[in-house]
């Protein structure tokens, strides 16, 4: 007498048209698994997508991919026990299964269907014998997922009775429909993140664009001037990691332009983070990303600055501001160029150049336990230090021109020529705010020019003690301190004992430990520590520290 069939020929159109009226990969993929376990009696349907080789946590015989840069990844699971449990967790033992381990492994590696009637429990591929026999588990089919001769996967469908060759022929058509599915939304989802790339890199390029105008090129004909841009010469070919060190107004950003518009990058972007500028709750989704849902707020995937920079150079400005806990997460993208992003377990990689810049004296912060060590090495692998303008004062004469120039065409007006007295009025200013200070004395003076009339004469001497007089009012009068309830102190209080316990390494007392590194009693430390229920095993992630 004829087996009967698993699957019917009109529940097998049913589940293709059900697959049909799906948009995501994720959802094609359920369809299929819970339709073979639902309505096709299968005991257990699974799919195994190929996926880039990403950190081993759950692989049965790592050693397996050593040579392969991808291997496959469980994506979708359906089905249940005999006593009625739910097999649709995609961890475990099997989320991560290398070419030619098992049967799954075998089919990827040889892109070969397997049809196995009646399993054996001795055979040396069972994984678990005691499952086969306390399951009932009779057969196997595998097939592979083939589009335009691209694997993109696995399905495989354990049944509690023997396969028939229709079986094998409908899941041939469950898996090729699938993987001309599983194509068509990746295909989509590329799209749909190239477009996105696409519309932030135009900002960038549009920022980018209105910041050259504004401050030109690097200009100058000083020793140091001369110094910087024979440094620049030297490190834009390689892909050395630069730090840019520089008083507030040196023109930093510039240098960072300058090396990556000499480099062979030069025809990918440059993008730019200001780090002072990023709330601390959010480093991390604006440097690697985020999924949508991944946190409260995230209404749609986002691209960090990290994929965004993907084969050109990324400029960390004042890269001295990045919190103590995220600076180990930077660390492992320099050294290894990998990274996730919030939310997603896919390991994605980047080649990126990273350029720093800042205003801070990162020595003087690694030795009070505010930048990482090991990350500063990594940063200053070669070190361009910007000079001041005080230092250079021969170069005033020359910006000041050039900026007269760019300000008379903005404002419609004749381009004055500095006469002697007043060159001598620029040069004797020291110029606190250097080169953009200048630039903004400069862009007053064509403002006063123009509404005064072209027949009035450049005065610097009032434009400078206006200057000076609001450098030295901002000297006097910081901003008022933001008040702090007594629960956002605590947190403030708690998140700097955390970082300071990630730095030693979470000794309390003794030398090197964080009551000597905060000045008080290792005994008061350890009661504070108790009252903000700070421990190494309450969850706290130490794994960067």
């Amino acid at each position: 007498m004829p087996r009967k069939p698993l699957i019917s020929g009109e529940y097998s159109r049913h589940m293709l048209l059900e697959m049909s009226q799906q948009h995501s990969t994720t959802d094609v993929l359920k369809s299929l698994v819970s339709g073979l376990s639902d309505r096709c009696d299968a005991a257990l349907a699974r799919v195994w997508l190929v996926r880039p080789q990403s950190r081993c946590t759950n692989c049965r015989q790592p050693e397996l991919c050593a040579q392969r840069s991808e291997c496959l990844q469980l994506a979708a699971s359906a089905g249940r026990s005999l006593n009625g449990i739910e097999w649709s967790g995609i961890t475990g033992r099997f989320a991560q299964v290398p070419f030619g381990f098992g049967k799954v492994g075998h089919i990827a590696e040889t892109r070969r269907a397997v049809e196995i009637k009646r399993i054996d429990v001795h055979s040396p591929w069972i994984s678990d014998p005691e499952w086969v026999q306390r399951e009932r588990i009779q057969g196997l089919i595998g097939q592979p997922m083939l589009h335009q001769d691209k694997l993109l996967g696995v399905l495989a469908v354990f049944t509690r009775q023997s396969p028939t060759d229709d079986d094998l022929a409908w899941l041939r058509a469950f898996a090729d429909h699938a993987a001309i599915m599983v194509a068509n939304s990746q295909a989509l989802a590329e799209i749909q993140e190239l477009r996105g790339r696409l519309e932030i890199e135009n900002e960038y390029l549009r920022n980018e664009v209105k910041a050259a105008q504004a401050f030109g090129e690097i200009i100058g004909s000083s020793p140091a001037i001369q110094n910087l841009l024979n440094r620049i010469r030297l490190v834009a070919p390689t892909d050395a990691t630069v730090l840019i060190q520089g008083e507030s107004g040196t023109g930093k950003e510039l240098v960072a332009r300058a090396i990556h518009g000499q480099s062979p990058r030069s025809p990918q972007s440059l993008i730019t983070v200001n780090c002072a500028a990023i709330p601390r709750d959010l480093f991390e989704s604006e440097f690697f990303g985020h999924l949508q849902g991944a946190f409260s707020g995230a209404t749609k995937n986002r691209l960090g600055r990290f994929q965004l920079a993907d084969g050109g150079t990324l400029l960390l400005d004042e890269v001295g501001e990045i919190p103590l806990e995220m600076q180990g997460k930077l660390l492992r993208v320099l050294e290894q160029g990998t990274f996730e992003r919030v939310g997603d377990e896919q390991t994605t990689h980047v080649d990126v150049r990273v350029v720093a810049a800042t205003n801070r004296n990162l020595t003087e912060e690694v030795s009070r336990g505010r930048f990482r060590k090991d990350l500063y090495y990594r940063l200053s692998v070669f070190l361009i230090e910007v000079p001041p303008l005080s230092e250079r004062p021969e170069d005033v004469p020359i910006l000041a021109q050039h900026f007269l120039g760019v300000y008379s065409q903005k404002y419609k007006v004749r381009e004055p020529r500095l006469a002697r007295r007043q060159i001598e009025q620029l040069q004797a200013y020291s110029w606190p705010g250097n080169v953009r200070e200048l630039r903004n004395v400069l862009e007053r003076a064509v403002i006063t020019l123009s509404s005064k009339g072209m027949s009035s004469e450049l005065d610097f001497s009032q434009l400078l003690n206006t200057a000076s007089n609001s450098t030295l009012e901002h000297k006097r009068s910081p901003a008022a301190p933001r008040l702090l309830t007594q629960r956002e102190l605590n947190l403030l209080e708690r998140d700097n004992l955390v970082a300071v316990l990630k730095h030693t390494q979470w000794k309390v007392s003794g030398p090197g430990g964080a009551a000597e590194f905060l000045g008080v009693n290792p005994a008061t430390l350890a009661s504070r520590l108790r009252t903000l229920n700070i421990s190494r095993s309450q969850g706290i992630d130490i794994g960067e520290a």
